[in-house]
């Protein structure tokens, strides 16, 4: 019987549709997300440098950058779908990602309210990045020990698989969960700032109370509500994808994965590359001092 075990090429006795995902990984839709995130993270790199952002460019860098990767394991699992390094390289870097990008996210809402009036939400601007990152950082850190046991279980010990694939989807539930609050809170807070007549039009200097900069952030806040609904479209899909366990139909389906993982994240990324908040928010640069 084929198993990873006893193959490490496609041949007659080990044919693909025997491996996890049952299929060659498409080369070119991959190989384009694999340059189309590789252009995204050194552009989040020269951004992040430009401005001075250097949390926002941390999270948003490894984000993208770790998708990278993992495309490139996806292309190089095109020649050879039984490599294990391949596999663990693409699916440890593929379900981590997006944790990052969730960050970039919180941070940039900190500062949408900071902008808009702190004094309509319910939370504090810095407890936005305090809470909802850290609660970022414990859905990372399920989902890398569900990856680690995965890993360490190989493709034989169905019980160590599936405690490993249990853990990865708690970690995933746990970061639908963190960004479906954050979310309600965020609907809040615009919420209250348009019922008081809030506007997009300037970035407000916060710290010395005076004068405005022109630079409109409407676009920002887009970006933002867009970055957002479409990681937890991704996140949401990942959870019947995993919980079908390893090589189950939904995990089999390539088309889907694409579409809800790999372009979900594509899209976040984008918008929060073009919209970069370093431009929009001054307060948010490092050693930035407002004009008297």
């Amino acid at each position: 019987m084929a198993s990873y075990e006893t193959c490490t090429h496609v041949t007659p006795e080990c044919p693909v549709s025997a491996t996890t995902y049952g299929y060659y990984p498409n080369l070119g839709g991959n190989a384009f997300f694999a340059v189309y995130y590789g252009i995204l993270g050194v552009s989040q790199v020269g951004l992040g440098i430009y401005f001075r952002t250097w949390t926002f460019m941390v999270a948003l860098a490894i984000g993208t950058l770790m998708e990278m990767a993992g495309y490139v394991g996806r292309v190089l699992m095109h020649s050879n779908p039984w490599s294990t390094p391949y596999f663990e390289l693409q699916i440890v870097c593929l379900v981590l990602a997006p944790t990052f990008v969730a960050a970039g996210i919180y941070l940039v809402l900190k500062h949408l309210i900071l902008y808009l009036g702190p004094e309509y939400s319910r939370l504090k601007p810095r407890l936005f990045t305090w809470i909802f990152i850290g609660c970022d950082i414990g859905s990372l850190l399920l989902q890398a020990a569900g990856g680690g046991i995965a890993a360490a279980a190989g493709k034989t010990n169905q019980q160590e698989l599936r405690i490993g694939d249990d853990v990865i989807i708690t970690g995933i539930s746990f970061q639908v969960v963190t960004m479906s609050v954050c979310g309600l809170l965020g609907l809040e807070f615009f919420l209250r700032v348009k019922k008081q007549g809030g506007s997009f039009s300037a970035e407000k200097d916060l710290t010395s109370g005076n004068g405005e900069r022109q630079r409109n952030v409407r676009f920002v806040f887009i970006a933002e509500v867009i970055a957002y609904f479409t990681v937890l479209i991704r996140c949401i899909y990942r959870i019947p994808e995993m919980a079908g366990g390893w090589g189950s139909p939904l995990m089999q389906k390539e088309n889907e994965f694409l579409v809800l993982d790999g372009t979900m994240i594509a899209i976040a990324t984008l918008f929060l590359t073009i919209f970069h908040p370093g431009f929009y928010f001054t307060t948010m640069r490092t050693r930035y001092r407002p004009h008297a």
